[in-house]
């Protein structure tokens, strides 16, 4: 593992998508993203990506903004909703379009079965009245980066993801553009979040340098899988943490996160405010220890 030494200069974040309440494992996100930018004296930014509205439950968003709140986990800064900042996602992709890094297509799931949901050229058998827009991925398309927790990453783009969606033929935009959107907009140095989304970040690469945008460091922690092996947000078991109650919870996502015991103090901000100097990041476990890697990501020695 290799983390970037403090830096004043240092800018993250914690950004949940409101399809339920915080469970434990969006806890252990926001708590490992949390600890890196306390400890390094930086600015911790909250993002609600809610621009899959079809996804969103009623009222989750406040619902998770105030048990972050109860964790003692304040943003330094306004929360950023992704469904009020639609003029910044599509001010970039006519940039990606009117320089043909983009580009209008209109196949469907089943005219990609074939190729395995690949795209590389379209085949569609008619034409959409909503069709989407793709990211033109050329072949020879490898990105390569260094992850803070599990080391150096890289995947073929071009082969084992292909063109891939930037705004859905829905109408919704895709994750993919605007986390890359946001970030750069926020100043994000240093992105911390799931494992789940280690395969997103090489795509995720990829556009920002279409766009001409800083690429961040990253560090991916692992999941916590529910009985069934699923992670929690896909689980029966993605059960709420008590907001009335956070140091049980706290306690167990330190040690999942790979820490010693703290000395207890029986109050929150106590708590906290000895976790930060004592937090270990070489100590964080590498991804697979709680998560499947995907074939499309191959890991590499230092």
């Amino acid at each position: 593992m290799s983390f970037p030494p403090p830096s004043i200069g240092y800018r993250g974040r914690f950004a949940p998508s409101p399809t339920g309440d915080l469970h434990f494992g969006s806890l252990l996100a926001a708590f490992g993203s949390w600890l890196l930018a306390r400890q390094a004296g930086g600015a911790w930014l909250v993002r609600i990506e809610d621009v899959d509205a079809a996804r969103e439950v009623a009222g989750a968003a406040k619902r998770q903004l105030a048990t972050l709140a109860a964790f003692g986990f304040a943003p330094d800064g306004e929360v950023v909703w992704q469904s009020r900042r639609s003029m910044l996602y599509q001010a970039a992709l006519d940039r990606l379009l009117a320089r043909g890094d983009a580009f209008v297509c209109h196949c469907s799931r089943a005219d990609l079965a074939a190729a395995g949901g690949i795209h590389h050229g379209c085949v569609a058998q008619r034409e959409r009245r909503d069709p989407s827009v793709r990211l033109r991925v050329p072949e020879g398309s490898r990105v390569r980066f260094h992850d803070a927790v599990r080391g150096w990453v890289e995947q073929d783009v071009a082969s084992e993801v292909g063109d891939f969606v930037l705004r859905r033929a829905d109408g919704y935009w895709a994750y993919q553009l605007a986390v890359v959107v946001d970030d750069a907009a926020q100043d994000i140095t240093d992105v911390v979040r799931g494992a789940d989304l280690l395969d997103s970040t090489p795509r995720q690469i990829l556009l920002q340098r279409a766009l001409g945008l800083p690429t961040p460091r990253y560090a991916h922690l692992p999941l916590v899988l529910g009985p069934d092996g699923r992670k929690l947000s896909k689980s029966d078991a993605a059960l709420p943490v008590d907001p009335t109650d956070p140091l049980p919870a706290l306690r167990a996502a330190w040690l999942r996160l790979g820490q010693t015991p703290v000395a207890e103090t029986g109050d929150l901000a106590g708590f906290l405010q000895r976790a930060v100097p004592a937090f270990e990041p070489d100590r964080i476990p590498a991804p697979e220890d709680a998560f499947e890697m995907s074939s499309t990501v191959r890991t590499m020695a230092d």
